[in-house]
């Protein structure tokens, strides 16, 4: 199993770097505003301001480099972070325990709340993070000070992480990232697997929280989270969708989530469901 876990998050942080390089352009010329200004002030169209969470084995600013700016546009504050470094040498995030990690998110949560003079904030979480975002409000016990929840991918139920080998094998980073999990190890990855602790604690009782809307985000050629359904919350009043049942040419893949124009309308109507907009398919990367 540690070998498994290993090749695991290996793949992950291979398969995040690959999204973040392809997307170094895409960061460098789209607005940035809004995003990650702690001088932005909500606006009566967008009261709350976003908590961008980022994926295991990346970064905040990497695995937002296109999303943040684009929401941002839309004209609402938004922020990231990069949580669970193991040292802050390395500008990789989200392999130290959950429960470590949930800790600084929900310290971030209030100091955009105190930043902004909001009350609440909106979470949108890609992959961990998405687990994040549906983790803290449940079990840290802070849903009070959440309004909605985009969870992209985020391995709810557990994963099986099916295909992460041959991912990190392909990108040929396995070397690299094999250093830094002899040397820092991945408690994370250990506790959202099927049957992880974390995920105990997050699906004992009903993962929705009143007061909180929530909508899922996940496509069908994901190779990462999967089972693909493993994402889902079958709740009342929890929005689930795959990308394809909107655009079913899009083949997005689990890190491409983040950088998918598709996936970037879908996350800002389900913030903003009162103005959605029709969505015009474009396509993610198939990683």
């Amino acid at each position: 199993m540690r070998n498994v876990l290993r090749r695991t998050a290996a793949s992950l942080v291979a398969a995040v770097l690959l999204a973040t390089t392809l997307t170094a352009s895409a960061q460098a010329a789209a607005p940035r505003s809004g995003f990650d200004n702690w001088a932005c002030k909500p606006s009566a169209a967008h009261p709350n301001p976003l908590v961008l969470l980022h994926g295991l084995g990346g970064n905040g600013p990497g695995n937002y480099s296109f999303l943040g700016p684009y929401l941002a546009a839309k004209g609402y504050c938004a922020y990231t972070l990069t949580y669970g470094q193991a040292t802050p040498l390395i500008p990789v995030g989200g392999t130290v325990s959950i429960v470590q990690s949930s800790a600084q998110i929900e310290a971030f949560v209030d100091r955009v709340r105190q930043s902004t003079g909001a009350a609440k904030v909106d979470i949108v979480g890609h992959s961990e993070g998405g687990f994040q975002s549906l983790y803290g409000p449940k079990v840290r016990g802070y849903a009070g000070k959440v309004g909605k929840v985009v969870a992209l991918a985020p391995p709810t139920h557990g994963t099986t992480f099916g295909g992460l080998v041959s991912v990190g094998d392909y990108l040929g980073l396995r070397p690299l990232v094999d250093q830094v999990l002899r040397d820092f190890g991945c408690p994370a990855c250990d506790e959202i697997i099927v049957g992880g602790s974390e995920v105990a604690k997050l699906t004992a009782g009903p993962i929705a929280q009143p007061g909180v809307k929530y909508t899922v985000i996940a496509s069908r050629f994901d190779a990462l989270v999967t089972p693909h359904e493993t994402s889902f919350i079958r709740e009342p009043g929890v929005r689930n969708q795959f990308v394809q049942d909107t655009c079913p040419l899009d083949l997005v893949g689990h890190v491409g989530l983040a950088f998918d124009p598709t996936v970037a309308q879908l996350v800002a109507n389900a913030l903003d469901p009162a103005n959605a907009r029709r969505v015009i398919c474009g396509f993610g990367p198939p990683v």
